[in-house]
């Protein structure tokens, strides 16, 4: 599944042709995704302007001069696909392969810019939702998410307070949702890796007796910030043959220090550990037994 680097990228992608511009056209070609489309979707975006392209954890916002917000989240196989007079452009290429079979064209949206965005799912866990923007604090879809990782209020401090107590693993608890939204297999791999954490690891050793944020939380927030940084400037690491509006393609996968890599050296200098891949919580955990503790 897409996680915040190439949901970032994608939004990036988009953005040229989608913000500013007027809905001209929308177009649902079946009856549901995830969930049903409402019965209004179609009329509450038509002729509505894009006043901005945001993102909230794995989920692109388009802000509507009506007020009212479009939410969009592509599932396991959901992919956008820009198309101009002089191009077709996908702008989240994905490292597992995207479906190009035309019968996946499940949304359509044609822009005052010149540009029509398809939206191709053949697996049908993407979904879109228009939400108003004043009611965007109730959204239940929403209402659980935890900080942005990128946020000016995530630091080790919060991650501490919120991994307090927690007996669960700490890659079950950066997984979750609620205690930093955005984060998802690769990168939480990627993090603790870089951060010289076991995945097996107790999240509540994140935090003092007292509540305040260990060395580890420390390490562990600067990892983050770095790696998602990282992935965003080099334009996704699950991607695979993405180009961005600059043509420019998506390469942070040649950056993987742990993930995908079962039976290799350990890159951490002087550690000379394998790789290894186990199964936790349903997910493929990647991981040097040496120098992760």
């Amino acid at each position: 599944m897409p996680e915040l680097p190439e949901v970032e990228t994608v939004r990036r992608g988009l953005q040229p042709v989608m913000e500013g511009a007027k809905i001209l056209a929308a177009e649902a070609r079946r009856p549901d995704l995830r969930f049903p489309f409402q019965p209004d979707f179609v009329a509450r975006l038509q002729g509505q302007v894009v006043t901005g392209l945001g993102r909230r954890a794995k989920y692109l916002m388009a802000d509507l001069a009506s007020g009212d917000v479009l939410l969009m989240h592509l599932g396991m196989s959901g992919s956008f696909r820009v198309i101009k007079p002089d191009n077709d452009a996908a702008p989240g290429e994905f490292h597992y392969p995207r479906a190009k079979d035309s019968t996946h064209d499940h949304v359509l949206f044609r822009m005052s810019s010149g540009a029509d965005i398809v939206f191709n799912d053949p697996r049908r866990f993407g979904y879109m939702k228009v939400i108003a923007r004043s009611a965007l604090d109730e959204e239940p879809l929403l209402r659980g998410l935890g900080p942005e990782p990128l946020g000016n209020e995530f630091d080790a401090a919060m991650l501490a307070r919120s991994c307090a107590g927690k007996t669960t693993s700490l890659k079950a608890a950066l997984l979750d949702q609620r205690v930093v939204a955005g984060l998802g297999n690769i990168y939480v791999c990627e993090t603790l890796h870089r951060s010289h954490l076991s995945p097996r690891r107790i999240a509540a050793t994140l935090s003092t007796k007292k509540g305040e944020p260990t060395d580890h939380a420390k390490r562990l927030v600067g990892a983050i910030h770095t790696v998602l940084n990282d992935a965003i400037k080099a334009g996704g690491s699950s991607l695979r043959d993405h180009r961005q509006t600059s043509g420019e393609l998506g390469y942070f996968q040649h950056s993987f220090k742990v993930y995908d890599r079962e039976g290799e050296t350990c890159k951490t200098p002087r550690c000379g550990g394998i790789v290894r891949r186990f199964t936790q919580n349903g997910r493929s955990t990647f991981w040097c037994a040496k120098c992760q503790k």
